[in-house]
């Protein structure tokens, strides 16, 4: 039975977004099977003491700002510091994941091209006909599956996932969890990697 890591994240973070594609190439190298667990990031931070970006000492956001253009270079990719739709409404771009997962399919392809629209080309997610083209563009039904995210069961599954964060200690997007351990945003991907490689036991919070 392959490993599993709960993957938490939202497609408003510029970090899930840098960190997606080396994740699943860590996954795919491993043979890791991924949780995909969106969550609704302004409930993480009022949970777990974390403030909204807005209202961060603007020496915080001046390295942010720092911050996204050293990992722009690092990992080789081109996207806009402060693009035109963002932030957005990001509710109905996290349930339409929730519910491609639902249907049994992995939400990778849609991932990939959502992050890319908002990012590379500017794109609105917060746009329901946005989010369908996006869909039909990674090979999916995107009236049916417009259907289930706006559906109850998107929602209780939504809610559920930050219960879940709270409950395993996640405090941002992304965050990684194998076996109880949290690895807390894209910069720690090497960490990750190297717990998978040398299969050790999770390390524990010292009390």
């Amino acid at each position: 039975m392959p490993r599993v890591i709960d993957y938490y994240f939202s497609l408003v973070s510029p970090w899930a977004y840098i960190g997606h594609a080396p994740f699943m190439e860590i996954a795919r190298r491993h043979g890791i099977e991924v949780n995909f667990k969106p969550v609704f990031l302004g409930r993480v931070f009022s949970e777990t003491g974390g403030v909204p970006l807005q209202q961060r000492h603007p020496a915080r956001q001046r390295y942010r700002m720092v911050e996204l253009q050293r990992w722009r270079e690092k990992r080789g990719l081109s996207f806009n510091l402060n693009p035109k739709h963002w932030p957005f409404d990001v509710n109905l771009a996290d349930r339409t994941v929730i519910a491609i997962t639902t249907t049994g399919k992995s939400p990778d392809a849609f991932l990939r091209r959502a992050f890319s629209a908002v990012w590379e080309e500017e794109r609105n997610l917060g746009d329901p006909l946005v989010l369908a083209e996006l869909a039909e563009q990674s090979g999916l039904d995107s009236s049916s599956l417009m259907d289930i995210a706006t559906g109850s069961t998107t929602e209780a599954i939504y809610a559920l996932n930050l219960e879940n964060a709270v409950a395993a200690d996640v405090f941002g997007s992304p965050a990684y969890v194998l076996d109880g351990e949290v690895f807390w945003g894209q910069d720690r991907l090497e960490l990750l990697d190297d717990a998978l490689s040398s299969a050790r036991s999770p390390y524990k919070p010292v009390v």
